[in-house]
């Protein structure tokens, strides 16, 4: 199937989950709209964050894709069912994929989340934990800061370690053996979250999981594309600061962005 996977974020953090799917499936064609106009999402109102949503996916449609990918952990907790039941195209989030990895690798049934205040405050992971195993005990923690040292590049200096410590010394007092980075962000923190977590708490990058069910879920719908010997598409729009968004999204990719383009969603 020849058309574009489509994702979108409230901005940067999203190239994570991009760069697992491409990863994973090379071949394929994808759209990626940032919205870098309007983010955090993670601070806001679940009512604004569904709005503007529904108004990203409106966007991607336009593109003929053959799936949503929400990489927004906010959007995935607030809206996901909402833009399931209205869009006619397999809709795929972040949550559901690192709830069931966590599930299914934590030993002592102890599991941590990590995340902006608008993912923990939801209770989106919490919730799709104990809808697998309600015997799993979850404690969660919101580490918004991480969101800006990512973005500056300080993951892993003294401001990154003191900020880690003072996150994340109260969940490690609970002995869960799994922490769920429920942030696009905080990959790039995996080193110094490691540090503080000790080596034998297994982390999980809910990019990584969501880039494994969109896989399934094409293969499913015999979506997958045909590989040919063109070159994949991988296009880029944001609703501002396209040049700010080339040079920190390089770091999240860890290659140099092309096709980067400016779009207003209420011209739309």
């Amino acid at each position: 199937m020849e058309r574009p996977i489509g994702i979108f974020d409230s901005g940067i953090g999203g190239l994570t989950v991009l760069k697992e799917i491409i990863n994973a499936m090379p071949g394929e064609d994808t759209i990626y709209l940032g919205d870098t106009a309007r983010v955090p999402y993670g601070t806001k109102s679940a009512e604004t964050v569904t709005k503007y949503s529904f108004e990203n996916a409106r966007f991607l449609l336009k593109f003929n894709i053959k799936l949503l990918v929400v990489a927004c952990n906010t959007a995935s907790a607030y809206c996901l069912p909402q833009l399931k039941k209205a869009l006619q195209i397999p809709v795929v989030g972040v949550i559901e994929p690192g709830a069931k990895k966590a599930v299914e690798i934590t030993k002592t049934k102890r599991v941590g989340v990590i995340g902006t205040e608008g993912t923990i405050k939801s209770g989106a992971y919490f919730d799709a934990i104990k809808s697998i195993d309600s015997s799993i005990a979850v404690f969660t923690q919101p580490c918004p800061l991480f969101v800006p040292l990512a973005e500056e590049g300080w993951t892993n200096n003294q401001m990154a370690h003191l900020t880690a410590q003072t996150y994340l010394n109260d969940i490690k007092k609970n002995w869960i053996d799994t922490l769920i980075l429920g942030c696009t962000h905080y990959p790039l923190l995996k080193e110094v979250i490691t540090e503080v977590m000790g080596n034998k708490t297994m982390l999980i990058d809910s990019g990584h999981e969501t880039a494994a069910e969109v896989f399934r879920c094409l293969a499913e719908k015999n979506l997958i594309k045909i590989i040919s010997s063109k070159e994949s598409s991988h296009r880029f729009f944001v609703t501002d600061s396209p040049d700010r968004f080339k040079q920190v999204g390089s770091r999240f990719m860890g290659a140099s962005l092309r096709n980067i383009e400016l779009v207003n969603l209420e011209n739309l």
